[in-house]
């Protein structure tokens, strides 16, 4: 096995025992950049220089014979819409094509406390809006499991394709599960809350959430050691103690209950998907858990609920984008609404604006009560499914998408059909709950991911749920070929 391919766990126990420096570990993984990056496209921004002084201070740690922590020398990549100071953070868009943010957000500024080496900027949405990476204002990324399909963005393509170890991602209605969905990996949305949003630009500030994205459930529980924790710049950061969540990989689910929502398995998701979940819950029934069906009633009104929240909270965050006080700035502009108008269009891609219209929209007088309260009755409907759930069962388990990776272009003329892509992933986002996917089998050599669901701030029990799941299955070891 080569050294990028290695979890953060097996890094740490070399570097330790000094069977390989974090210097070596840094280069190898920069070498497999420069040898598949131009077919993935993972990366918008590189920091090798930056990335191999850590790499140095992390040896000379281990040189004096100073301690290290689990991710330290750990070669890690960041999306491009989480700031790093002094590095350019473009969110893929036009609008911010040369912004250089002056502070970290929190959870670089917890991972860089970890002297983690940050490899670079990847690849997304522009401003996370969208399912596939396509609307990337620079290029697409592609999936490292089949070049023709979508990847999620460019954090989950770098840990598949050996380009990184593990990621930061940004979840609003998905992105890290579905993401990791379709490169065969691990991505967490933790509750809201529970990791700091500050440094990470804003989308829809009350859906937005931090999460790791890493090969197996262990570096997922060290990344979420590492990130998660009260901060008093995010008036959203809850102050609870954290926990040591490595103490949750436990290879035991006897007598957890786990709920199957029907809503999660109709029509809208495709048969083999269906049949690799039913395996997989099949598996907990064979390892000791209580499995049976339930119903979260209300999850069909999601979709809609949740673009209309989503639309109205990014058209008033993009507000601030009008080419004076932040952004791009067309040139000549005659006046100054010549210049507010011809810098947003020209600034934002097609998605970002056909959101902003719709969140205009349903924001202005005559549509607020009829549009946006309705949608926010709707969250409350969801969020009070998932509590009643909760009361019953430990888990609930669904598909993460509704398919494995669809093909580049397949949706891209079809909005509603995009959207329909996070059907799955966006009722969480609602109900600020956690939730992690996790490889549960493939389909025509594409991964299939599994969504686990739980009450707020129990991450831990997703843990064990998924780590049980992980140590008595398979697909988790499985590389694509690049």
């Amino acid at each position: 096995m080569q050294l990028y391919q290695m979890t953060a766990r097996e890094l740490h126990r070399r570097i330790v025992n000094k069977e390989v420096s974090a210097v070596e570990i840094a280069n190898a993984v920069y070498q497999r950049i420069e040898t598949v990056d131009e077919k993935i496209k993972a990366y918008i921004t590189l920091l090798k220089e930056r990335a191999l002084e850590r790499a140095g201070a992390v040896d000379a740690k281990i040189a004096a014979g100073e301690e290290i922590v689990p991710l330290s020398g750990i070669p890690i990549a960041v999306k491009d819409n989480v700031c790093m100071s002094g590095v350019r953070t473009t969110c893929a868009s036009k609008m911010l094509y040369n912004f250089v943010p002056p502070h970290n957000a929190t959870a670089v500024e917890k991972l860089e406390a970890n002297v983690a080496v940050l490899l670079g900027k990847t690849n997304l949405d522009e401003f996370a809006m969208g399912s596939s990476a396509e609307n990337s204002a620079f290029f697409v990324t592609k999936n490292p499991w089949a070049a023709d399909r979508a990847a999620g963005d460019g954090s989950a393509a770098a840990v598949a394709a050996g380009e990184a170890i593990c990621a930061l991602g940004s979840d609003t209605g998905g992105a890290i599960r579905r993401s990791a969905a379709f490169c065969g990996l691990v991505g967490m949305k933790p509750t809201y809350g529970a990791v700091s949003r500050y440094g990470l630009v804003a989308h829809a500030s009350s859906l937005d959430q931090i999460g790791p994205i890493t090969r197996d459930v262990t570096d997922c529980a060290l990344m979420l050691n590492a990130i998660c924790g009260h901060d008093s710049r995010d008036s959203t950061s809850v102050n609870l103690s954290v926990s040591d969540y490595t103490e949750y990989l436990i290879n035991d689910v006897r007598g957890l209950k786990i709920g199957v929502p029907k809503e999660y398995l109709g029509e809208n998701i495709e048969p083999e998907v269906r049949e690799a979940i039913e395996a997989a819950t099949e598996k907990y029934s064979s390892l000791g858990a209580l499995v049976e069906e339930t119903s979260l009633p209300h999850t069909k009104y999601a979709l809609p609920a949740y673009y209309l929240i989503a639309a109205a909270e990014a058209s008033s965050n993009l507000a601030r984008y009008d080419g004076t006080r932040y952004g791009y700035r067309a040139e000549n502009p005659e006046d100054v609404l010549d210049m507010f108008i011809r810098s947003r269009s020209e600034g934002f891609g097609e998605e970002v604006q056909r959101r902003i219209v719709l969140g205009t929209y349903v924001l202005s007088e005559g549509n607020y009560d009829t549009h946006y309260l309705e949608a926010l009755k709707v969250r409350t409907l969801i969020k009070q499914d998932f509590d009643r759930a909760f009361e019953k069962y430990d888990v609930l388990i669904s598909p993460t998408a509704p398919s494995p990776a669809f093909k580049i272009g397949e949706k891209a003329g079809d909005p509603v059909q995009m959207y329909q892509s996070d059907i799955c992933t966006l009722p969480v986002n609602l109900g600020g709950i956690p939730a992690l996917s996790i490889p549960a089998g493939f389909v025509n050599g594409l991964p299939v991911g599994m969504q686990l669901m739980a009450k707020p701030f129990n991450e831990g029990m997703l843990l064990r749920t998924a780590y049980s799941f992980e140590q008595n299955t398979p697909h988790h070891c499985k590389y694509p070929e690049l």
